[in-house]
């Protein structure tokens, strides 16, 4: 009776069936590199617990389904089907969360194929090139603080097509208005430029001069970021 519970309805004398011993070894090792790659995630890197607990499933998970796969043609591919209409988040995913969950997929598929070692080698590899990326903050931008975005409130008398020009070109090696909103029942401007400041230093100079220029009225400065669809 103990033998039949982990046989399959389905099994012939054809079907390789896993043993209960292959399947938990497999299994305690694709928890492990979940674990694994979900630390490495989280080293100089901001997280949700979420995203991170999915992280350390994943590769059991895909581990499991490959295993029960167990060389059926039919089965991979309505199971890779399957794989690609799951969305892993409610919300879209940084290309730095897509990457790590491929890597998890990476790593339970090699595990469920039964190369546990090559499992374990493509993880530790992968799992020291991601944290030694993150401390040499590869593709930081260094000179990030140059790149600003301004929103400048204005009166609706102003002209605002080239009212700000010349402090622009004095301060700026390049400058974009990349969008325009009436506010305070149409009585204002908001303006929203993108800046490539030349100094950032007399930031605070060029701030003061917009403001003379505007009647004082509110301005934001906030570092320029990229955009999921721009990744």
């Amino acid at each position: 009776m103990p033998e039949t519970i982990f046989q399959g309805l389905f099994d012939t004398d054809l079907t390789k069936v896993i043993s209960v011993r292959d399947f938990m070894l497999c299994l305690a090792t694709a928890l492990i590199l979940g674990l694994v790659m979900a630390f490495a995630y989280m080293y100089r890197t901001r997280y949700t617990k979420s995203f991170v607990v999915t992280l350390a499933l994943l590769p059991a998970v895909v581990c499991v389904v490959i295993m029960m796969v167990n060389g059926n043609v039919g089965t991979g591919v309505a199971v890779a089907g399957a794989f690609s209409l799951v969305r892993f988040r409610s919300v879209p995913g940084t290309a730095r969360e897509i990457c790590t969950l491929f890597l998890a997929m990476g790593a339970g598929l090699i595990t469920g194929m039964g190369y546990l070692g090559f499992a374990a080698l493509f993880t530790l590899v992968l799992s020291l090139i991601f944290m030694l990326y993150n401390r040499l903050d590869l593709g930081v931008k260094k000179n990030g603080a140059v790149y600003k975005t301004f929103a400048i409130t204005i009166p609706e008398d102003l002209d605002y097509t080239e009212i700000f020009d010349d402090i622009f070109q004095e301060y700026a090696v390049s400058h974009e208005l990349i969008g325009v909103k009436t506010t305070n029942m149409g009585s204002l401007f908001r303006l929203t430029y993108h800046i490539t400041l030349r100094d950032a230093a007399k930031e605070k100079e060029m701030i003061d001069k917009i403001r003379c220029r505007n009647g004082n009225l509110e301005i934001a400065v906030s570092r320029q970021e990229t955009t999921i669809t721009e990744l």
